[in-house]
């Protein structure tokens, strides 16, 4: 089973930049989709990106498109969420998730649809 540890959240103001990371240890890493979910307090888990096995697929959430990028290194078993122009709206607990479903058989934003979660990293957009 594959073990998903995030990085890289942090207090920034608004209009600045992070990069968030997800560690994966197994061998089958390479093998799977990546997701990017977040949740703010009081609010469900929504979906944020998303990612193919070999990174040439991508879907985003209308709500951070153009903003933040997704990418994988294979290599590191790493996926990684840059995130620009971050607005206080953005303020939540950021998890990386294993994509259980082949790329292209679903919509790939759905939390149902995804295992092994990380433990989350908090991000928090000063206004």
């Amino acid at each position: 089973q594959v073990q998903l540890v995030e990085s890289g959240g942090g207090l920034v103001q608004a209009g600045g930049s992070l990069r968030l990371s997800c560690a994966a240890s197994g061998r089958t890493f390479s093998m799977y989709a990546m997701g990017w979910f977040r949740q703010a307090p009081g609010k469900e888990r929504e979906f944020v990106a998303a990612i193919s096995w070999s990174g040439g697929s991508t879907i985003y959430a209308d709500s951070v498109k153009g903003r933040f990028t997704i990418s994988r290194d294979n290599a590191k078993n790493t996926v990684y969420l840059q995130m620009n122009n971050l607005k206080p709206e953005d303020t939540a607990v950021y998890y990386c998730a294993l994509d259980t479903v082949p790329w292209g058989k679903s919509s790939h934003s759905y939390p149902g649809d995804f295992g092994s979660w990380g433990q989350g990293t908090q991000v928090t957009v000063s206004s």
